[in-house]
C-alpha cells in the first residue's frame, strides 16, 4: 500500500502536466478566458490537495502522541473553493466560471483515476 505522500507526489506530477496542457491551450488558442479558468480552478484544487495531505498527516501525528486535534482543513478547502469561484465571477472577461469549477475537481478526478489503475495492477 502507498503512503499518502507517494500519492500526493504521484498526484502532483500528473496536475503539473495537465496545466501545462493549460498553458499551451491559453497561448494558442481563442478560448483564452476557458483554459484561464482551468488553469485557475486546477490551482486551487492542487491547493485543496495539498490541505488534504498535510492536515492527514497532523492528525496521524496526533493519533499516533494520543492528543486530540482539532482541524479547520474542511474550512479551508471550503473556502478556497468559494475563493477560486470569486474570482472567476469578479473577473468574467479573464476567466471562465464553469472552466474554474472543472479545473477545481481535476486533482479529484485524477486521484480517482490514478486509485483505479493502482487497484486494477494490484489484481
Amino acid at each position: 500500500m502507498q503512503n499518502l505522500q507517494e500519492i500526493h507526489s504521484r498526484q502532483r506530477r500528473a496536475t503539473y502536466f495537465i496545466l501545462a496542457l493549460f498553458v499551451l491551450g491559453w497561448g494558442f488558442t481563442e478560448w483564452n478566458t476557458v483554459f484561464a479558468g482551468l488553469i485557475l480552478g486546477t490551482l486551487f484544487g492542487l491547493y485543496n490537495f495539498w490541505i488534504l495531505v498535510r492536515k492527514s498527516k497532523q492528525f496521524e501525528r496526533a493519533f499516533v502522541e494520543g492528543k486530540r486535534r482539532i482541524s479547520i482543513g474542511s474550512a479551508l478547502r471550503f473556502a478556497s473553493g468559494i475563493a477560486a469561484a470569486a474570482i472567476a465571477t469578479a473577473m468574467p472577461e479573464q476567466f471562465d466560471l464553469i472552466g474554474t469549477v472543472i479545473g477545481f475537481a481535476i486533482p479529484y478526478a485524477l486521484l480517482v483515476v490514478e486509485r483505479i489503475i493502482y487497484h486494477v495492477r494490484q489484481q
